[in-house]
């Protein structure tokens, strides 16, 4: 049987956006996140996070640090009950960097490759899932693998919103506060 997931973007939609970030120490959880995915995790879903991670690319710290970072987020998250099933990263930048993270890849957001891994990995029902980020590019992911598409008006959200044309603003599934209550809409469907 396919499985229900929901997509989060990472930095400004789980956690503040510092732009990039580099230390553990600027690692907080906004408002509203942890309770959130929790409420994702009692209603069957799986939590997984797709984001992009150009920093990598651009040599600000390395995937090793990745690793580490999202260790802490699921420490912090465990604490609350909350449980994020699996990271997906992009590292890759189209035209910064060097060597193999200097490339266009199909894993880079709004292309779909994380979520086709994600997909395959975990059985997951896409049509039936939902994306939900603070970033136009996380909408234009949703809508280029048929999921519902959720904004959050945290981190980048309200500048997105007003970025979009008319006609992709229509498209958006649900604007949210936050991820508490893009949550609470989701559950809801």
């Amino acid at each position: 049987m396919m499985r229900r997931a929901v997509f989060l973007d990472r930095d400004g939609t789980i956690n503040e956006e510092v732009n990039y970030l580099q230390a553990i120490d600027d690692l907080r959880i906004i408002n509203g996140a942890c309770s959130g995915i929790k409420r994702l995790n009692d209603a069957g879903f799986l939590v997984i996070v797709v984001t992009n991670q150009s920093g990598v690319a651009r040599g600000l710290f390395d995937e090793e640090f990745l690793d580490v970072l999202h260790r802490e987020m699921l420490n912090r998250l465990d604490r609350c009950g909350a449980r994020i099933d699996a990271f997906y990263y992009c590292p890759h930048h189209p035209s910064e960097g060097q060597g193999i993270y200097r490339t266009d890849c199909r894993c880079r957001k709004p292309s779909t490759g994380l979520i086709e891994r994600a997909c395959a990995d975990f059985s997951i029902d896409v049509n039936r899932s939902f994306v939900v980020g603070d970033a136009q590019r996380d909408m234009r992911l949703a809508w280029n693998v048929g999921a519902g598409s959720v904004l959050v008006l945290t981190g980048y959200g309200t500048d997105s919103l007003r970025g979009l044309p008319i006609s992709e603003r229509q498209r958006i599934d649900y604007v949210a506060a936050d991820l508490g209550e893009a949550a609470r809409w989701i559950c809801a469907q």
